[in-house]
C-alpha cells in the first residue's frame, strides 16, 4: 500500500486520538487500551514499509503519549503481559474465525475419514498407530486397564515430554500453513485421522466410552489447541492465497503478526492439557464420572469462551467506538 493511501485510510482515526490527547478526554481504561493497540499496529506497519517517513515519526509520537497514560500508575511489563491476553490475542483470534472454521471442519472430516477407514481395513488401525502400540494396548486390555499408558512414565518426566512435544506439533502445524496453507492441512488431517482410528479401535473393543473418558480429560483442549494452530496457519496461507487490495508481502506481514499472536496464546492451554494427562488422566479409573464431566466440561468451556465469544463480545464493543485494535 502506498502512504498516501496508507494516511487517507487512517486519517480520521489519527485525528481523533489527537484530539483525545489535546483535550485530555476522559476515557475508560479499556477504550485507552484498545486506542494504544491500534496505534501500535499502525506504526509498526509504518516503520516496516515507510521507514524515516513524517508519517511514522507522527505515529511514534502519538504512540509514546498514549503509552504514558496507559502505564503511568503500573509497570510496562505488567500492563503488556495482561493487554496482550485480555486484548491482542482475542481480537486476533476474532478476525480469524472463518479460519479457525475451516480448520474445524476439515479435522472433524479427518476424523471421520479415520474411522470409515478403520471400519474397513483392520490393517490400517496398524498402520497408522504402530505395531509396537496396538500391541501394547491389547495386552493391557486383557489385563483389565486399557489405558495404562498413562501411568508407564514418571509424572513429571511425562509433564516435561509431552508439553514441549505438544507445543513443538504446534508452531509446526502454524508455521507449515506459510506452504499456501497446505502444510496446516495435512497436519490436521494427520492428527484427526489418528484421532479417529484410535476411537475406533475401542470403540470396536466395547471400550468407546473408557476411551473418550480418559482421552477427553486432557484432549478437549490439546485437541482443540492443535485445530487453533492449524487455523493460525491457514491464516497464514491465504495471506498469500488472497491479498485482496494489499501486495503479497504487505498480506503476509500484515497476517503473520495476527497468527503468530493466535499460536503464542495456545501455549498455555497445552502445557494445562500436559498438566492433566501427566498428573490427572492416569487416574482415569479411580474417578466418578461427574469429575470426568466437570474437568472436560469445564475445558470445553474456556475453549469456547476464550476463542469464541470473548473475541466476538469484545468486538462488538470495539465495532460501537469504530475503533479497530488488530
Amino acid at each position: 500500500m502506498r502512504e498516501i493511501a496508507f494516511i487517507k485510510q487512517n486519517a480520521e482515526k489519527w485525528q481523533q486520538f489527537d484530539s483525545i490527547i489535546k483535550t485530555k478526554q476522559a476515557i475508560s481504561p479499556d477504550q485507552l487500551s484498545d486506542l494504544y493497540l491500534s496505534l501500535q499496529d499502525d506504526l509498526s506497519y509504518a516503520r516496516t514499509f515507510y521507514p524515516g517517513s513524517n508519517t511514522t515519526r507522527y505515529l511514534n509520537e502519538l504512540t509514546a503519549h498514549f503509552h504514558r497514560a496507559i502505564y503511568k500508575n503500573k509497570g510496562e511489563r505488567k500492563g503488556r503481559f495482561i493487554t496482550f491476553w485480555k486484548y491482542e490475542v482475542p481480537y486476533a483470534v476474532r478476525r480469524s474465525h472463518p479460519q479457525l472454521l475451516y480448520a474445524l471442519i476439515f479435522f472433524l472430516l479427518a476424523i471421520v475419514m479415520g474411522v470409515i477407514s478403520a471400519a474397513h481395513d483392520e490393517d490400517f488401525v496398524r498402520l497408522v498407530l504402530g505395531d509396537t502400540y496396538v500391541d501394547m494396548t491389547l495386552e493391557n486390555i486383557k489385563k483389565g486397564d486399557p489405558m495404562a499408558v498413562y501411568d508407564s512414565m514418571h509424572r513429571t518426566g511425562m509433564f516435561l515430554t509431552i508439553s514441549s512435544n505438544n507445543i513443538f506439533v504446534s508452531f509446526r502445524t502454524y508455521i507449515e500453513g506459510i506452504f499456501l496453507s497446505l502444510g496446516s492441512y495435512y497436519e490436521l488431517f494427520k492428527n484427526g485421522l489418528m484421532v479417529g482410528v484410535f476411537q475406533y479401535f475401542f470403540y470396536e473393543r466395547g471400550l468407546f466410552w473408557i476411551s473418550a473418558s480418559a482421552i477427553f480429560l486432557h484432549g478437549a483442549l490439546e485437541l482443540s489447541a492443535i485445530v487453533i494452530a492449524g487455523g493460525a496457519g491457514i491464516v497464514l496461507g491465504n495471506s498469500i492465497l488472497f491479498p485482496g487490495t494489499y501486495s503479497r508481502m504487505e498480506s503476509l506481514v500484515e497476517a503473520g503478526k495476527r497468527s503468530l499472536k493466535i499460536a503464542v496464546g495456545i501455549v498455555p492451554v497445552f502445557v494445562v492439557a500436559a498438566l492433566l494427562e501427566s498428573f490427572v488422566t492416569r487416574l482415569y479409573n479411580k474417578m466418578p464420572a461427574s469429575i470426568h464431566i466437570v474437568i472436560i466440561g469445564s475445558s470445553f468451556a474456556f475453549i469456547i469462551w476464550y476463542f469464541i465469544i470473548y473475541p466476538i463480545q469484545l468486538s462488538k464493543k470495539n465495532d460501537t467506538g469504530e475503533i479497530s485494535t488488530v
